[in-house]
């Protein structure tokens, strides 16, 4: 028997490893590019989520040999969207209008944790913050990325 749970139960009985054969959502989880790029959900609550990445400049870096920007920039915006899915409804969705990155230190090779929490959160406007971390406990880059929630017609097909 099939059972449509909301993201939020979803995403918790996976990571509890809970889910039955019948468990859906009406988001695709995991992701496309979050199974390409090897992005695990660690910690999943209301408008909060924590993902982990091993990150490896020799696969993932830049002309410098450093981790490419773009990689910590979609690290981010998966668990903004991660933690924005949780606050979706059947027959919502949402996109990101805008996403700024400031880069503090260099990666080479670790375990990135990226947190990503609503800082507010409006009907159609949400404001997100994510910090990702090396594994070593040091800040490498903060997100900063606001969301528009889609409702009705708006949302179908996305």
């Amino acid at each position: 028997m099939s059972r449509c749970l909301p993201v939020l139960d979803y995403l918790q009985r996976q990571l509890d490893g809970r889910l039955t054969d019948g468990d859906t959502t009406h988001m695709r989880y995991p992701t496309a590019i979050s199974t390409l790029l090897g992005f695990r959900i660690v910690e999943i609550g209301e408008a909060l989520a924590v993902l982990e990445f091993d990150a490896d400049a020799t696969l993932h870096g830049n002309q410098q040999g450093t981790l490419h920007g773009g990689l910590l920039c979609e690290l981010a915006d998966a668990a903004i969207g991660t933690a924005h899915s949780t606050l979706m409804s059947e027959g919502e969705s949402f996109t990101s209008i805008d996403l700024k990155a400031t880069f503090l230190r260099p990666v080479w090779k670790s375990r990135l944790r990226a947190r990503a929490w609503a800082t507010h959160r409006g009907r159609t406007i949400s404001h997100y913050q994510c910090e990702i971390q090396r594994e070593d406990g040091k800040l490498v880059t903060s997100v900063a990325s606001i969301v528009m929630t889609l409702h009705g017609e708006r949302a179908s097909g996305r």
